[in-house]
């Protein structure tokens, strides 16, 4: 019997086992054991403070503010003991959404995307540069920020305090750096998306502590809310890996010329295009997450620094109004969420070029002329299942607020909404696992 007649024949493993056979094969067993290294050493350096800090008087600042909080839960704890990791790879996403926007309107950078992995390389050169200054702005906004609240002392650029501000700012713009190389090894050498399993390492690194709060601080009410809320939580859960592995399959036919005997034959095969209702994955609310942590941080600077009386009443309208369990917070969080995922399907579609692939191979669609006319129906196709796929995301980025709303467990909001990244982070790392794993003739994860 053949190795695929067995493998064919055998039940189809489970979960462990399907982990098992993935840590038989030695070259996925070594991509693997590479990520989690990575992982461990972006937990290490989370926990290397900068110089000078009162690592007490910051805890108890954190505490007591909620945008501090939730700016600490997606750094994993990094930005509460303000390690030189404590901005975590998100002036990078920022960068990424600025050159994302930018490709299309900047005719040299449209061109360089069209040159292959030479151009992507080189854009992603610009995006690093552009991470480099974002960083920076960003650590000295948020120093400035826990200055304000009590958390740090002695930030600015006057008199004795430039040195040691400097130096502060360096530090967290190197370590953000550092991690958006240890980011883009796991890429390379590992398995998943390097920089979405450093966010998926933060958030999960923070889950402990805030389920600990929920648990312990709880009244036998709370506690019931919180049983309510895992429920929820499942049921969310569930959701998002069925409209994620939900596709529309478009059918394609290949036709081929073949000379046999001094004869031509015509052989058509016949195969599809499999258009995922939700193409960008978690992206669009890592994007949304992104953009939604400034205007809380920006507002609350501002009024803690501005003395004119419009200014900063407009700035304490925006910090309650864009707190994380406000809900004009959540409200803008769903429209991010689903321009984004609009916006990263397209694209993503229009650099894959598929119409014009598919004319090149021989390729058609049934009923639809090649070239332009089967672009245009693969794109209407694409729009009318991203609008499901689009609205779903959003639905399912609100819904932890609305059932700690209904729950009344507050401490978990945060935890349930990082639920959605760690969720979508995870079903990408599998899929890849099991696409190393069917080249050999294995069964995966999740088929």
């Amino acid at each position: 019997m053949s190795r695929e007649q067995a493998a064919s024949r055998r039940p189809r493993p489970q979960l462990l086992q399907a982990g098992i056979d993935a840590f038989h094969q030695t070259e996925l067993r070594q991509k693997i054991l590479f990520a989690v290294a990575m992982l461990i050493i972006f937990r290490f350096v989370a926990h290397i403070p900068v110089p000078g800090v009162d690592s007490a008087q910051l805890r108890q600042t954190f505490d007591n503010n909620a945008i501090l909080g939730f700016m600490n839960i997606f750094s994993g704890g990094a930005l509460q003991n303000l390690s030189v990791a404590a901005l975590g790879v998100y002036p990078y996403i920022t960068a990424s959404i600025i050159m994302q926007l930018a490709v299309p309107l900047v005719p040299r950078l449209q061109s360089l995307s069209k040159e292959g992995e030479s151009g992507r390389q080189r854009i992603q050169i610009y995006t690093h540069w552009i991470t480099v200054p974002l960083a920076a702005l960003q650590g000295y906004a948020q120093l400035l920020l826990i200055q304000k609240l009590g958390g740090v002392s002695n930030i600015g650029f006057t008199g004795g305090d430039a040195l040691p501000t400097i130096a502060t700012i360096f530090s967290m713009v190197a370590g953000t750096m550092f991690l958006v190389w240890l980011g883009e090894l796991i890429s390379e050498k590992g398995i998943g998306n390097g920089v979405s399993l450093l966010i998926f390492g933060g958030i999960v690194a923070g889950m402990p502590r805030l389920l600990g709060r929920g648990v312990l601080t709880g009244t036998g009410a709370a506690i019931g809310g919180l049983l309510l809320l895992t429920l929820i939580a499942i049921a969310i859960v569930a959701a998002i890996v069925f409209v994620q592995e939900a596709q529309r399959r478009i059918p394609v036919q290949y036709a081929r010329s073949t000379f046999r005997g001094g004869r031509m034959y015509r052989q058509q095969g016949q195969t599809h295009i499999p258009l995922r209702v939700n193409s960008a994955g978690m992206i669009p609310l890592i994007f949304a997450t992104s953009i939604m942590i400034f205007p809380p941080t920006f507002s609350q600077f501002v009024a803690e620094t501005v003395d004119v009386g419009w200014i900063a009443d407009l700035a304490g309208w925006m910090q309650t109004a864009f707190s994380p369990t406000g809900v004009v917070y959540w409200t803008a969080v769903f429209f991010l969420v689903v321009i984004f995922s609009f916006f990263y399907t397209v694209v993503v579609f229009q650099q894959q070029n598929l119409a014009e692939n598919l004319q090149r191979q021989g390729g058609f669609i049934p009923g639809i002329r090649p070239g332009r006319p089967t672009q245009e129906y693969i794109t209407r196709v694409l729009i009318r299942i991203t609008w499901g796929g689009a609205i779903f995301l959003g639905l399912v980025a609100v819904i932890p607020f609305l059932a700690t709303r209904l729950t009344n467990v507050q401490a978990l909001t945060i935890s349930a909404a990082g639920m959605l990244i760690v969720v979508g982070v995870v079903l990408d790392t599998m899929r890849q696992i099991e696409a190393q794993m069917m080249m050999r003739n294995y069964e995966g994860f999740i088929s």
